[in-house]
This record gives C-alpha cells, structure tokens and sequence, in this order.
C-alpha cells in the first residue's frame, strides 16, 4: 500500500464522543500505541472502541477490501475514527474572526461582483469604511477582489454605486465548523459523528 496513506485524515472525539479535530492516519496510529486514543468501530447500531492490542487483533480479521498497513509480523486496520482518553475540552463555540474565516464564510468569492478567486487575489473591504465610523466586524467586513476593492475606495456602498451579492453577517458556529469537516463517502463514520454525536450538544446562545 502506498505511504499516501499514512497522510489521510482521521475524525478525532474527545471523550464526551464529541469532535474536536482531524489528523493523519500516522498520527493517530501514534495515540493508539500510545495509549491515548482508542479506535472507535461502528458495528449495527452500536459503536465499539480497541485499544492498539485490541485493534491488532481486530485487525487480523479485517476483509480484503479495507485499508490496512502491513508489517512483518502483523497488519494493522486503519482507523478512520479515534477517541482520545484523556482530553474532555469542549469544542469551541465561536467562529473566530479572522482573516482565513471570512474567506471560509464568502467561499473565496468577491461580494461586490460575484467572482471565486484564489486568495491571493482576494483583499479584505470594510462595508462601511472605518474613517466613515465603520468597525471590524462580520457585518462590516467583505471579501472583495482588487479591482472592487480599488473602485469602491474609502466610500459608501450608494456612493460607490455598487451592491453587496449577500448581506454580510456572522456565520453560523455548527455550519461552518461542520464544513471544515468534509465527509468522504467511504468513511460513513464520520458522518454519523458530524450528524449526531456532535450536533446535538447543547450550545450557549450568544
């Protein structure tokens, strides 16, 4: 098997079962031998958790069609989803505002004129410029390519004549936070973590 492998994500759970990360497969197979992760299976409706010399043994019966990495004496399964036995941290419950998130939440796209870019083509507009009373804000703060951003200037939207494609607007913790979690429809674990386990924890309301 290719070592691409060992470069592909792993969902990890704290242990309230709740997602809190992804990481290699290298790495995860790391924790398991470590004795800080368990493997964690789905098997009819119930889910199950090994530790690296359960998992071991798990593994050997393993069918032909799953991933695994073969060693000299043993193969081992790959896991797809880890619990770590110690961290209980909750996730956090805010969308931090920073420049990497807005581009996230307008999908890279220029709000005055709809266009995807790539982020290096991509500048930062305030709605309402700051010298006009304008604050760094979700609200205030836009994806704007060059030119937009060079035409529209320190002005208005109505002096500028120009039109936001959306209004802008804090983005939603679980939407957002769940589209960093893309699920491989191969790995049907994951969405049954990002469906339910994870999504029906009780949020403060802001």
């Amino acid at each position: 098997m290719s070592t691409d492998v060992l470069q592909t994500n792993v969902l990890v759970l704290n242990k309230l079962w709740q997602v809190v990360d992804v990481c290699s497969v290298k790495r995860a197979i790391c924790l398991l031998y470590l004795r800080h992760a368990h493997a964690v299976v789905k098997d009819g409706g119930s889910f199950y958790t090994f530790g690296f010399d359960d998992w071991k043994d798990f593994s050997q019966h393993a069918g032909e069609e799953d991933n695994f990495i073969a060693t000299i004496s043993y193969r081992l399964k790959i896991p797809r989803v880890i619990i770590l036995m110690l961290y209980d941290n909750l996730p956090p419950r805010r969308v931090k505002f920073t420049r990497k998130n807005i581009y996230r939440r307008d999908n890279n796209t220029c709000q005055y004129c709809g266009k995807k870019l790539r982020t290096e083509e991509l500048n930062l507009d305030h709605v309402v410029p700051l010298s006009r009373g304008g604050k760094n804000t979700w609200e205030n703060v836009v994806c704007s390519c060059i030119r937009c951003n060079i035409r529209k200037g320190n002005r208005t939207l109505g002096e500028a004549r120009v039109k936001l494609i959306r209004k802008a607007k804090k983005p939603n913790w679980k939407t957002f936070v769940k589209s960093t979690f893309p699920v491989d429809s191969k790995w049907e674990t994951w969405k049954e973590f990002l469906d339910v386990a994870y999504w029906n924890v009780e949020l403060e309301e802001d």
